[in-house]
């Protein structure tokens, strides 16, 4: 080897190590804005709710609508920034269920005996379930949130708090008022006490969450002042509402109606609520029964 191989070969070494770090921080520079866009576009994703309703279910027409209260629904939503709303019709065995629920990030349930409904599959109970341990957000509406059987109730008050099941279960069609327990939720903002026709179910069951679970609309049912809705901060850090009425189709014509329906929903997926209440006016067409 001559004399001079030495520091050339040292020369070059230094080369190559400079040259591979600034190679490594250049990569790392072009992967910043990468990671960075990725947590940005996470932050700003839309949430995604999935409207599930069902085919009449033997009551009179006019009454548990749950594909058209849920078609009103998904419009009043429509064009709400950062809601991205699934409407679908949950009848039969609805085997994609399970897979729509895991890739929702709330769900609203307007359907018949909804807490026997959710226990017939085990695959969608799971998802269910799942649901709620990512701290997703529940909406149950009049018989969504109901069973004849008092099997099914534990299992739903774990999911939504509030439930409408057993053979001691009590329902009224009355006209009353439907007055806000909580001015100050975001559930009742832009909402005043308002005359309503409605079938209430009453004397509802619900889960020991001390202050975490509030009523959010009273009425005055045989004397005795009812809580007919509801708002749980679940501990797995989601939400879930509940609303007793919705038996006749005609209420969602009451904008209020609308607005409390609509409201719940973006509470529930921690999008935040207009002071003066959400704009839910829509074409009166949308609401007509086919």
């Amino acid at each position: 080897m001559s004399r001079t191989s030495g520091p050339s070969f040292l020369s070059t070494l230094k080369s190559l190590v400079f040259r591979t770090v600034s190679l490594l921080s250049s990569l790392i520079l072009c992967l910043l804005p990468s990671t960075t866009s990725c947590a940005d576009d996470e932050s700003t994703k839309p949430k995604r709710v999935l409207l599930l309703s069902q085919a009449p279910d033997g009551h009179p027409a006019g009454t548990h609508e749950y594909h058209a209260g849920m078609r009103v629904l998904a419009t009043c939503l429509k064009y709400v920034p950062g809601v991205q709303v699934k409407h679908v019709h949950a009848d039969g065995d609805w085997p994609e269920g399970p897979e729509l629920i895991r890739d929702a990030d709330g769900v609203v349930l307007f359907v018949s005996e909804g807490a026997k409904w959710i226990h017939q599959d085990p695959r969608r109970l799971a998802a269910f379930a799942e649901l709620a341990g990512r701290g997703g957000g529940f909406v149950c509406l009049h018989w969504g949130m109901g069973a004849r059987d008092a099997k099914y109730i534990d299992g739903f008050l774990k999911l939504f708090g509030g439930c409408h099941g057993g053979p001691d279960r009590k329902y009224k069609v009355v006209d009353t008022e439907l007055s806000v327990a909580q001015t100050d939720h975001p559930v009742t903002f832009g909402i005043g006490d308002i005359k309503l026709h409605e079938e209430f179910y009453y004397k509802l069951k619900f889960v020991d969450a001390g202050d975490n679970l509030k009523p959010v609309l009273k009425a005055e049912i045989d004397g005795t002042v009812e809580t007919v809705a509801w708002a749980w901060q679940r501990g797995d850090g989601g939400r879930s509402f509940g609303f007793s009425g919705g038996h006749f189709h005609e209420n969602w014509k009451r904008e209020e109606y609308r607005r409390v329906m609509s409201q719940a929903v973006l509470w529930t997926l921690a999008i935040p609520v207009p002071k003066h209440g959400l704009d839910v006016k829509i074409d009166a067409a949308v609401i007509e029964l086919d």
